[in-house]
């Protein structure tokens, strides 16, 4: 499946460390992250990550356009939570799991591991297929 990485600059290191601890589930599948967050995983992990802009520099709008395309079959954005992004609002719309914070992501991860989120073939069979 194609999972999205993203977190917030205060909430970097929390999310690396999150990758580090369910790197074993995480390498089954494609991942994606804006530029910074993408290159501390990978860095810290050796999981292959393909990195889109920085956050600030359009990242976030690679990652809204392939949510609103359906190219994501899960969301992981450890934001800020003063803020609430438009990156939500999306996956809202377009049904795909999203998680804000470290227990919700937890959750989402071991649900992928269990075959939880195996609905996302149907209604995204290109998720087998790494996002171009």
């Amino acid at each position: 499946m194609n999972i999205a990485i993203m977190s917030h600059d205060n909430r970097k290191d929390l999310m690396v460390q999150f990758c580090t601890a369910y790197a074993g589930i995480l390498s089954q599948h494609s991942l994606y992250a804006t530029n910074t967050t993408g290159h501390m995983v990978a860095e810290a992990t050796g999981l292959k990550v393909h990195c889109f802009l920085s956050y600030a520099h359009g990242g976030s709008q690679q990652i809204g356009a392939r949510i609103a395309y359906n190219e994501f079959d899960l969301v992981l954005f450890f934001n800020d939570p003063s803020e609430i992004g438009y990156i939500s609002r999306l996956c809202d719309q377009n049904n795909v799991p999203f998680a804000s914070n470290i227990a919700t992501a937890e959750m989402l991860v071991l649900g992928l591991a269990r075959g939880d989120l195996d609905w996302r073939m149907i209604v995204n069979p290109a998720s087998n297929r790494p996002i171009a």
